[in-house]
C-alpha cells in the first residue's frame, strides 16, 4: 500500500470523501456533493481539483464526453495516515491511536476498520 506523501488539507479530504463514495464524478457533480459543507463557489471546487491533480490525490479522464475525476489516494490509508498525524502532532501520543475511535462512522465499514486498526498498528517506522 502506498500511504499519502502529503496529507490532504480539510477541503482536498471533503472532496475526497465525496469521491470515494461515488466516483467517478464530473467538477460540477463532485461541487454540488461539496456545496453545502464547503460554503464555496464552483470555481473554488475547480481549483481545489486542479492542486490536487498536481499532487497526485486524484485523476482525470474522459468518460462519455466529460471529464471526470477519481480517487488515487486510497480511503482506509489516508484516513491512518490522518489519524497518525493527529495522534503524533496534535495529541503529542507516540503509541498508535485505536481504530476504535472510528467506530460507528458513516466512511468506513468493518472490514476496513479492521484493515485502518492495522496500519495504525504497523505503520512504517520511516514514514512522517
Amino acid at each position: 500500500m502506498v500511504l499519502p506523501a502529503t496529507i490532504p488539507s480539510p477541503t482536498e479530504l471533503s472532496l475526497l470523501k465525496a469521491l470515494w463514495r461515488d466516483a467517478p464524478l464530473s467538477a460540477r457533480a463532485l461541487h454540488e456533493r461539496v456545496e453545502q459543507e464547503l460554503g464555496w463557489s464552483y470555481s473554488s471546487t475547480r481549483k481545489t481539483l486542479e492542486r490536487m491533480l498536481d499532487k497526485g490525490m486524484v485523476a482525470q479522464e474522459s468518460a462519455a464526453g466529460i471529464q471526470v475525476y477519481r480517487p488515487l489516494l486510497e480511503k482506509v490509508g489516508t484516513l491512518a495516515a490522518f489519524a497518525r498525524d493527529f495522534g503524533q502532532r496534535v495529541m503529542e501520543m507516540e503509541a498508535p491511536l485505536a481504530a476504535a475511535m472510528f467506530t460507528g462512522s458513516k466512511l468506513v465499514d468493518a472490514d476496513e476498520l479492521a484493515h485502518l486498526d492495522r496500519l495504525l498498528h504497523d505503520w512504517p517506522e520511516d514514514t512522517p
